[in-house]
């Protein structure tokens, strides 16, 4: 299934992409989006323990005078700049940016490289997975491994992050943690893959119109300084736009909801030896134009 031979009766959806960019195929009725360029945050600032939104303006993070919250501007689509406090970046605590997303969609073997070196056959439709509210972690986590988990891996991967109207409003870094030990013996994986913080993302929102090209970006991936991910989000099986309309179809998409959209090769159940997680490893994941999230196994 190409992006240009989606079937006219599926959901449409806006998808803030650049114009002019080969993503750029679905739109709304409702016209184009506004083309505001924001990387939103959620954040503790120093001593505070009651989270802020505000919006990253270099090196300092500028909390929103009015006190909304980054899903509160998903929702309503507010781009206007943040005039509250500032505080240097290096001082907060970045949280992730919609703390607890009502909804995140995992993809499963959506990168050609990643289904080759599992012995996969590359899908003939998405394959989606739903992980928890309580999934959602930090950029800085940690990630708490469960007691019955003998097996963790890392995947990094490029977010969706949905806006207000099937809109896709930004793109995150994220990490798909998976007990690779459970994903192995049980069909659904919502254990394997939506335990309690296996999902950190971060660091911020940045907007859709920020983004020359999602699916085009370098993504990296580190386990304590060494590169084990290298690749570009172009071995995308499915696109975004695809993935946005092939939920949409029998999911509504909400303000904040979050698809993470498959990890290429890499990962560690991959190498040889297979090489799994230990408590104290350190996780790197970066994304071009994104940033990065950095965080350690409890």
């Amino acid at each position: 299934m190409s992006s240009s031979t989606l079937p006219s009766e599926l959901v449409a959806v806006r998808i803030g992409f650049a114009a002019g960019s080969a993503a750029a195929i679905v739109t709304a009725a409702a016209g184009p989006l506004a083309c505001v360029l924001m990387k939103l945050a959620t954040f503790l600032a120093p001593g505070a323990q009651i989270p802020t939104g505000g919006e990253v303006v270099g090196d300092a993070v500028v909390a929103f005078a009015d006190g909304t919250s980054v899903l509160d501007r998903l929702t309503s689509g507010d781009r206007t700049p943040a005039t509250g406090a500032s505080h240097p970046l290096a001082d907060v605590t970045l949280l992730a940016p919609v703390p607890q997303p009502r909804a995140i969609f995992g993809i499963g073997l959506n990168y050609a490289a990643h289904a080759a070196e599992q012995g996969a056959k590359t899908p003939e439709v998405p394959i989606v997975f739903l992980m928890l509210p309580s999934s959602a972690a930090p950029p800085g986590g940690p990630v708490v491994c469960p007691p019955v988990v003998r097996r963790l891996d890392y995947e990094g991967e490029l977010g969706v992050v949905m806006g207000a109207g099937g809109e896709v409003a930004g793109y995150v870094v994220c990490d798909d943690v998976s007990a690779r030990d459970l994903q192995a013996r049980e069909p659904q994986w919502t254990r394997a893959k939506g335990f309690d913080t296996s999902c950190p993302y971060g660091p911020w929102i940045t907007t859709a119109d920020e983004v020359g090209d999602p699916e085009d970006l370098r993504l990296q991936t580190w386990v304590n300084g060494e590169l084990r991910q290298d690749a570009r989000t172009n071995d995308l099986i499915f696109s975004i736009p695809e993935l946005v309309t092939f939920i949409s179809e029998t999911c509504t998409l909400m303000p904040g909801d979050l698809i993470a959209t498959g990890t290429p090769s890499g990962v560690g159940m991959a190498m040889d030896p297979r090489v799994f997680l230990q408590s104290g490893d350190v996780i790197r994941i970066e994304i071009e134009s994104l940033g990065s999230i950095e965080h350690a196994v409890a």
